[in-house]
């Protein structure tokens, strides 16, 4: 495995020669706004055009934006680690011609910009510099998004890696519950602490995009093990990941290799590659967020294209999303507004580890959704043990803040998010075959590299998710989309695999609402 402090770690350099990058990126620009026109079917039988909803269609840009994040248990960040500063970075850039196809490449974030803590102010007059270590990570994601912001109609900022630590210190009153302040509680066996400041944020080691020949590469990498020299060894009882891209200058696009290793310290870890929505929340963050998708896609027409290749699965409690849609809407329909109390989280995951077993049953009809809804619109109760197809759910939880949940249930985890949450966890099989997904145990695995072509918008709009009675439904709009692994509470499992392509597809014209889709 490589070291993160390897020789090609390069400083960057702002160049000189804007005209040149012009005249360089203004012919690939132009290639790429001829964007992926493509003629589907969506919901229902509805058949138009389908346009790119991220900045980047396919990650075929060779100025590439990329950022990272990293959260506690609840989607905070507690305490920065060690020389870390706030656990915000990114790397963005473009490239400027020298002539003769050879091209230098210009940085628009600085070390000093990724090193900034919450004891410092932010460069310029423009920002607030918040004295919380929580909203400064906050506040440093919209600074960098501004640094590597790409000015189209709609602006966009950036793809982001996230990176999330288990474990949880129920002594520590750092996690809400269902959005509710509480003080600490004893330990239990499902969080994982090994004591004071087992939630702390991870190492990051940055080598910043440079350019070899007609290579582009660049990465992070680092541990949650505090006290370990990654420049030594990373083998062992010691936690680890790693991102590294890179992409040959005007040719394909960017390849993502990931790799995500827990220890005994640090079990529950997880890694995953998001399109945020660029402005409002996303997935999992009551904060304003900065990201890649310039159109929010909504249920029933939108799909996703991505090609992932799994080398190393993670174990079997490894639960590697083929894809993770994150959204937010109140038990009452609304949009959230911020409220943590009334907000609720709302994920599905399509879990494609063969590993993953259904703890949906017919004897345990409180990890199921209280019905199924198959693609012509037939709905079947979980009762009906005859028709309901149990083997597609891995597990359904309720938001804790649902008050009339059907019962029995079982409800969601409260700490794991700063607001109630609702969950549902789906599996390879045939009823999702309609819809591009996974259809049996395997596809898509070790060994099995695919290109996917997704109906997200058809899948999602049938999943079931908890309303109040006699609530107006609620919009279904997906402010994160992203790939990546869960590993749960397992000591030195290692999963490792590569994405690229990644795109989201939303109609032209969206008719449903009234509005029409933002055209690249």
């Amino acid at each position: 495995m490589p070291s993160p402090v390897g020789n090609w770690f390069l400083t960057h350099h702002l160049a000189s020669s804007w005209q040149g990058y012009v005249s360089a990126v203004l012919p690939l620009v132009t290639i790429f706004v001829l964007f992926l026109n493509v003629r589907c079917e969506g919901q229902n039988g509805q058949s138009g055009v389908y346009i790119s909803a991220v900045g980047d269609p396919g990650m075929r840009r060779d100025g590439l934006r990329v950022a990272w994040e990293a959260w506690n248990f609840c989607n905070e960040v507690g305490e920065e680690a060690p020389h870390m500063g706030s656990p915000r970075g990114a790397d963005c850039f473009d490239l400027a011609s020298n002539g003769d196809a050879n091209y230098t490449v210009v940085h628009h974030v600085s070390e000093a910009d990724n090193k900034l803590s919450y004891t410092d102010s932010f460069p310029g007059n423009n920002y607030t510099n918040p004295n919380n270590v929580d909203l400064y990570a906050a506040a440093k994601e919209i600074y960098l998004g501004e640094k590597c912001e790409v000015k189209d109609n709609p602006p966009w900022q950036f793809w982001m890696v996230m990176l999330k630590n288990g474990n949880l210190d129920t002594t520590a009153a750092l996690c809400p519950k269902d959005g509710a302040k509480v003080g600490p509680f004893n330990p239990e066996s499902r969080f994982p602490c090994f004591g004071k400041g087992c939630m702390n944020q991870p190492l990051v080691y940055h080598n910043f995009t440079s350019i070899k020949g007609n290579k582009l590469k660049g990465g992070i990498s680092g541990s949650y093990d505090l006290d370990v020299d990654l420049s030594q060894s990373v083998g062992g009882d010691i936690s680890y990941y790693s991102v590294t891209w890179e992409k040959e200058v005007g040719q394909g696009g960017w390849s993502f290799h990931h790799i995500l290793k827990t220890s005994k310290k640090y079990p529950w870890l997880m890694l995953y590659l998001r399109s945020d929505a660029t402005l409002g929340f996303s997935g999992g963050y009551h904060y304003d967020t900065r990201g890649m998708t310039r159109t929010i896609p909504e249920s029933p027409n939108f799909k996703v294209r991505i090609t992932v290749d799994v080398r190393q699965g993670g174990g079997k409690n490894s639960q590697f999303y083929l894809l993770d849609m994150g959204s937010c809407w109140k038990n009452s329909g609304h949009s959230c507004d911020g409220d943590v109390l009334t907000d609720v989280t709302r994920y599905s995951e399509m879990i494609i580890n063969p590993e993953t077993e259904a703890w949906c049953r017919p004897d345990r009809l409180y990890e199921c959704p209280p019905y199924h809804t198959f693609k012509n619109g037939t709905r079947v109760s979980r009762n009906d043990t005859a028709n309901f197809p149990y083997d597609a759910y891995h597990v359904y939880c309720s938001p804790g803040n649902a008050k009339h949940a059907e019962q029995p249930t079982t409800y969601c985890d409260p700490y794991s998010n700063p607001q109630p949450q609702e969950i549902m966890q789906i599996l390879p099989h045939p009823v999702w075959g309609e819809y591009g997904y996974p259809t049996k145990k395997g596809d898509g695995w070790i060994g099995d590299p695919r290109t996917w072509e997704l109906d997200v918008g058809g899948l999602s709009h049938n999943l079931y998710f908890y309303q109040d009675p006699g609530t107006t439904p609620a919009r279904r709009r997906w402010t994160s989309l992203d790939v990546g692994t869960e590993i749960y509470v397992s000591n030195n499992e290692l999963a490792e695999w590569i994405l690229s392509d990644f795109d989201i597809l939303v109609p032209a014209i969206s008719s449903e609402h009234g509005d029409s889709t933002r055209l690249i």
